[in-house]
Parts: structure tokens; sequence; C-alpha cells
């Protein structure tokens, strides 16, 4: 590593960077893939998810699938959403942003299905869960990720940055 790169990650050891950059890289191909597979799926809409909906945001959830000018754009930022932001951190390409932007991203979908005691939904959960889930753990994983940025080293933020 040069002295360039050097300065820019003092405290990072080749084995945590690489751990850093293989967590982005990982999220980041979970949310590009479920991205894709939702704006390639014509039929897909988040309407069945918002009205399954539990808690505090049921009765938000419920409002946005009555119009279908609002579902429509949950639907398009959702698709969109999920698809750049898994690009920004696999090319660690402003992952920093996309880092934020996909947590908040996943805390609302924490929000919208918190698996908490009394609540049940009509899909049945990929695994047991209680108060903890993969989405508040992606949630965290990304908003410690912004933290600790990798892109400057191990992506193409290390061509944005000024001498």
């Amino acid at each position: 590593m040069n002295n360039k790169m050097s300065s820019l990650a003092p405290d990072y050891n080749q084995y945590q960077l690489l751990g850093l950059s293989l967590l982005r890289l990982l999220i980041g191909w979970h949310l590009l893939y479920e991205g894709m597979a939702k704006l390639s799926n014509a039929n897909w809409t988040s309407a069945a998810y918002l009205l399954d909906s539990k808690w505090i945001f049921s009765g938000l959830a419920k409002w946005m699938v009555t119009s279908p000018s609002i579902l429509g754009a949950v639907d398009t930022l959702n698709m969109w959403g999920l698809t750049l932001i898994g690009l920004s951190l696999m090319l660690g390409l402003l992952s920093r942003w996309g880092c934020i932007a996909g947590a908040c991203l996943i805390s609302i979908y924490y929000l919208f299905h918190p698996p908490l005691v009394g609540l049940e939904y009509s899909k049945p959960p990929e695994g047991s869960y209680l108060i903890i889930d993969k989405n508040l753990i992606e949630a965290c994983a990304l908003f410690v990720l912004a933290m600790f940025p990798t892109s400057h080293i191990t992506g193409l933020d290390r061509f944005l940055q000024k001498d």
C-alpha cells in the first residue's frame, strides 16, 4: 500500500479491510439482486407486504396501498433504491451514502414488519425471530460500514479523491 492509501486508513489492518470490504460486497450483492428481481418482474408490487404490515406504521402502509399513484411511487423507489444502493456498495462508489441509504431503507422494512410478540403475519418468516431479525442485523451492519468506510481503498471511490 502506498503512503497515500495508508494515510487514508491508518488503523485498518489487512484482515479488517478484507472483512469490511467483503461485508460491503455481500450486502451490496443482496440488495442489488433483490432490486433486479423486482425490476425484472412486471407484476411485482409491495402491496401485499404493506397490507400485511403491523405495529406503528400499519395505518400508513394501508394508506399507501389505497392510492395507485402513491403505491406506484413506493414500488419504483423500492426497486430502484435497492438496485442503486446495491450497485453503490458492490462498486464502492459513493458507498458511505449507499450504506446510509440502505440502512434507512432496511430499517423501514423492519418497522413495517417487526418480529414482536403478538404480531402474526400472513407469510411465515424464514426463521424464528424475537425482536431481532435479518433486516435489523443488515441495517446495523450498514450503519457500521458507513462508520468504517472501505471504498476509498477497495472501491471506485479511490478515483474520486482529490490529491
